[in-house]
């Protein structure tokens, strides 16, 4: 068990399983190496907590929870840099950053750069997608009720 303070529920206790290392740190916090994630209270979300400093945290969310045809489109090396081939889709575990504004109807995720992990050797790294139609705000709740066309 590992102990951890975060920056959602105070300190908890976490399995050590959960502990995330980001070679090359995450964009705009590329000094902070070491992670877990944990689910949030909430669901469809999770949290991706700092273990070097408590308030840095990210609110992560599956983007195929609201785009069924978002399609991990990144360079082989950046998936090599984290030990995947990019055939192995069971060992992938992908998410994108949620902006949680103070009007949460306008809850965005960015799916031009998104979080990918290797299940097996617990290494992540953010990247960015090559595919054009990934903006860095999806609105999420506009998405899922279908109010918009399928690009942002």
């Amino acid at each position: 068990m590992l102990t951890v303070n975060t920056k959602a529920y105070g300190k908890i206790d976490i399995d050590e399983r959960q502990k995330i290392h980001f070679p090359f740190g995450i964009f705009g916090f590329e000094q902070f190496k070491d992670f877990v994630l944990l689910d949030a209270a909430q669901q469809p979300f999770y949290w991706l907590q700092s273990l070097d400093v408590k308030e840095t945290a990210f609110v992560l969310i599956n983007p195929l929870v609201f785009r069924k045809d978002y399609d991990l489109d990144v360079l082989a090396g950046d998936l090599e840099e984290i030990g995947l081939t990019g055939t192995e889709e069971d060992n992938i575990l992908m998410f994108a950053i949620v902006t949680v504004p103070q009007n949460q109807q306008k809850m965005s995720a960015n799916l031009q750069g998104p979080i990918i992990i290797n299940r097996d050797n617990k290494q992540g790294r953010q990247s960015i997608t090559l595919d054009l139609r990934w903006k860095t705000k999806h609105y999420i709740i506009e998405e899922l009720s279908g109010s918009k066309d399928t690009a942002c």
